[in-house]
């Protein structure tokens, strides 16, 4: 039996286990553990002929299909480090993913390509890009060579490098409290032991169908394919329009198990649930915050059959808690207790464990936590720190410092150790499931130059988890245009980020002690 040290090789030990069992579907083509292996392998060999060195990143912008899952665990396999880039975001976007984290490799479609080309221009460290499919006419990009998937897929046999469990595997990229996302680098340790540790507490095994609803860029959303494979389980990949697709891919694919983030689970639960459903979908997982009581009401009414778990995690570190299904009766409120093989501790700003539910920090330690935020040592140092010593299972005797995740959010843990989340620490924003910088959508708006000043921030929204909100006031000398300037944003934001709300105001706008405009003020005044 093949160990499960690094990422690929949870491809390769279900390959042993049940070599014809289904893996993988889009669609109408479904692919067993043998057709994943062997096109994983035949990606490695493309890659290394290439010329793609060990660790060096490869990015991927596509949306789900087979050649993303092909590619990312062929990269693995080849040494290097994925990068999944949302296919929601625009080129600017994507560009700064590229240029941040040295992207030597490109993997996209010929479309994405066209759209890209410009931006392209500006990533000096890009040598190749692959595209899935061949274009009318064959383009060029100053710099890189061109090739097509079928071409990679056609290398001769060539070994990957070699890399142990501390290396890394990817990078992905989360918006920060400020400025631009952060690259959050995680290791092959880090994913197939946050790979095992949801897929014990998930009970999936073999015969399971998972749904595939989040982008593969989200951590959550990758986790869907990392626990199928390692409990040899099939995963269905959905690219969906409307809430209504995701039922009928449930009810088509048979799917076991659904993970969604709550807006998502808010419009499933307004929805009529087909009765055969709850038949088949054992499990139900909500990530990326708190599901409202109202909707999760609904969708237990709805699935009476079917056992939810209520989930919370950090890219960071992976995932941090769950809430048992058996105790969402007592307290739907909770995030429940820390997930398989990891600890999650209460902390004073002093470093000391809160007692009982006194309000503190959550930190989580173990194997899933990263390896800290790519080329940022600042805001490194800020997220990821020493444990003190003599904190939970941090001996005062041990000399090599441990690194835990201060995950800046404020929790409280009730006496039987359930935790509950009180709020974040910092300003970032959470909408439709996507964290959001209010520093990011600035940028974009003084891009424009159709703006003087402006400060973004969430509002509480009964759907969206939070409402993006912006107070904006005119150039010096000119009026706003309120319709073009929203026209800006459709265009160059991913519609997530757009602003729900644009208000104007005569500036300046009210000022922090520090001289910077004062979000908090601005949205009590709301």
């Amino acid at each position: 039996m093949n160990a499960t040290h690094l990422l690929h090789q949870l491809v390769l030990a279900s390959t042993q286990r049940a070599p014809d069992a289904p893996a993988l579907t889009h669609g109408a083509d479904t692919l067993s553990f043998t057709q994943v292996e062997a096109r994983v392998t035949q990606c490695a060999r493309g890659l290394i002929s290439l010329g793609l060195s060990r660790a060096e990143r490869v990015a991927i912008y596509l949306d789900k299909r087979i050649e993303t899952v092909v590619a990312t665990f062929g990269i693995s396999a080849a040494g290097g480090v994925f990068v999944p880039v949302n296919p929601i975001l625009k080129p600017e976007q994507v560009g700064y993913i590229m240029q941040d984290c040295n992207v030597r490799v490109l993997v996209t479609s010929p479309e994405r390509f066209a759209a890209l080309k410009d931006t392209l221009a500006t990533c000096h460290d890009l040598r190749h890009v692959v595209l899935t499919s061949a274009p009318a006419a064959m383009p060029t990009l100053p710099g890189a060579t061109v090739t097509l998937w079928s071409e990679v897929m056609a290398a001769p046999p060539a070994a990957g490098h070699r890399v142990i469990d501390t290396d890394m595997a990817a990078i992905l990229y989360t918006s920060g409290s400020t400025g631009r996302p952060k690259g959050v680098v995680l290791s092959h340790r880090n994913m197939v032991a946050g790979a095992k540790s949801v897929a014990q507490y998930l009970e999936n095994r073999p015969g399971d169908t998972l749904l595939a609803a989040l982008p593969l860029s989200f951590d959550a959303g990758f986790s869907q394919l990392t626990t199928a494979f390692h409990a040899g389980a099939r995963v269905v990949l959905l690219n969906y329009l409307m809430p209504r697709d995701v039922l009928k891919a449930l009810d088509k694919e048979k799917v076991t198990g659904l993970t969604a983030v709550p807006p998502l689970w808010i419009q499933l639960s307004q929805l009529q649930w087909p009765e055969t459903i709850t038949e088949h979908l054992r499990y139900i997982a909500n990530t990326g915050g708190r599901m409202p009581l109202d909707t999760l009401g609904k969708l237990r009414a709805a699935l009476p059959r079917t056992k939810p778990f209520l989930m919370y995690g950090l890219t960071e570190a992976f995932r941090a808690t769950y809430l048992p299904p058996e105790e969402v009766d007592r307290r739907p409120d909770s995030i429940g207790k820390a997930i398989p093989n990891a600890e999650v501790l209460v902390l004073r700003e002093d470093g000391t464990e809160c007692t009982a539910n006194e309000p503190g920090e959550l930190v989580q330690r173990g194997a899933l936590v990263g390896m800290g935020y790519w080329n940022d040592p600042e805001k490194t140092a800020e997220r990821y720190k020493p444990l003190p010593p003599g904190v939970g299972g941090r001996e005062v005797g041990l000399v090599i410092p441990e690194l835990a995740v201060f995950s800046g959010d404020n929790v409280r843990r009730d006496e039987e150790g359930f935790l509950y989340f009180i709020g974040r620490r910092d300003e970032m924003m959470k909408t439709s499931g996507y964290r959001v910088s209010p520093t990011e959508v600035e940028e974009i708006l003084y891009a424009t130059q159709m703006v003087g000043e402006c400060a973004a921030f969430g509002i509480p929204h009964d759907t969206l988890g939070q409402a993006i909100v912006v107070i904006v006031s005119p150039p010096p000398g000119r009026t706003m245009d309120l319709v073009a300037l929203q026209a800006e944003c459709r265009t160059r934001m991913p519609a997530y980020m757009v602003p729900a709300r644009i208000e104007v105001r005569d500036g300046p706008l009210p000022r922090n002690p520090n001289g910077k405009i004062d979000r908090k003020t601005l949205a009590s005044e709301l």
